[in-house]
């Protein structure tokens, strides 16, 4: 039995043309995941479908015209992803923003320990010998790389935390679970910027894929908890806000509510 993401035979007696055909059955393999690793060339497809190069290129255009797919001289096409929207002023969790998209979040957690580091400890108030839990993870996105994240916390706070797992749940939760707290404030800065080389291999980006590097301290009834740097794809992640009339809402050049 042929894979249901196999491609179909084209009905060369139909009135539809065959490039219309085509991009239907392309539609259909994307959305039972045939080319979640990569999209096939022109030659390939022309082998496939047994049709001209015309008519793959026609359809391929179809499909760079409605953002389904995108293409660049040299490189050939590739899947576009739509982006995953978080709205600015709100203590968001990226894990939840990711799956209320109906994409599911994994993570693979590249360091768990404690570690010191001077600069973060003074951001959280905290001795400059002190203990940090620091964990670093690799975020996932329908099993694609969205961003590389690392957080830190006093060792007071975040100790039980070195007992967790975050393969498929958020550190916010993680944190309710194990230690009863729930942040209620803070703020963050983002800038967008090119990531080095191996960050971009991380992330599975080439050199002209901006990231957007986002630095969030937060708080509980104004005491800073966390400190978090996150490098997040730009071509998978955008952020909006929403103001109503004369409510004296504004964003700042950070990016943050004030």
């Amino acid at each position: 039995m042929s894979s249901p993401a196999a491609p179909r035979e084209l009905d060369r007696a139909s009135s539809r043309p065959l490039w219309a055909q085509l991009e239907e059955d392309l539609h259909r393999r994307l959305a039972d995941g045939a080319f979640d690793s990569a999209f096939p060339g022109e030659h390939e497809l022309a082998e496939q479908y047994g049709v001209s190069r015309h008519t793959v290129r026609e359809a391929l255009r179809r499909m760079r015209a409605s953002g389904v797919v995108d293409s660049t001289r040299g490189r050939g096409s590739s899947v576009r992803h739509a982006a995953i929207e978080q709205p600015l002023g709100a203590l968001y969790s990226l894990f939840r923003s990711v799956e209320a998209t109906g994409v599911e979040q994994r993570s693979k957690v590249r360091v768990l320990e404690l570690r010191q580091n001077t600069d973060v400890a003074q951001t959280l108030g905290v001795g400059p010998e002190s203990d940090l839990v620091f964990l670093e993870r690799l975020r996932l996105a329908d099993g694609e790389p969205l961003a590389l994240d690392r957080s830190w916390l006093p060792r007071e706070i975040g100790e039980p935390l070195l007992g967790g797992t975050f393969e498929h749940t958020s550190l916010y939760g993680e944190m309710a679970r194990l230690t009863g707290i729930r942040l209620n404030g803070g703020r963050e800065s983002i800038t967008a910027l090119v990531a080095d080389a191996p960050t971009r291999r991380l992330l599975g980006i080439k050199a002209d894929v901006a990231v957007l590097a986002v630095t969030r301290i937060g708080c509980l009834d104004g005491r800073p908890l966390e400190f978090r740097e996150s490098l997040i794809r730009g071509d998978r992640f955008s952020l909006s806000a929403e103001w109503p009339g004369n409510a004296g809402y504004r964003v700042d050049v950070a990016g943050m509510r004030a």
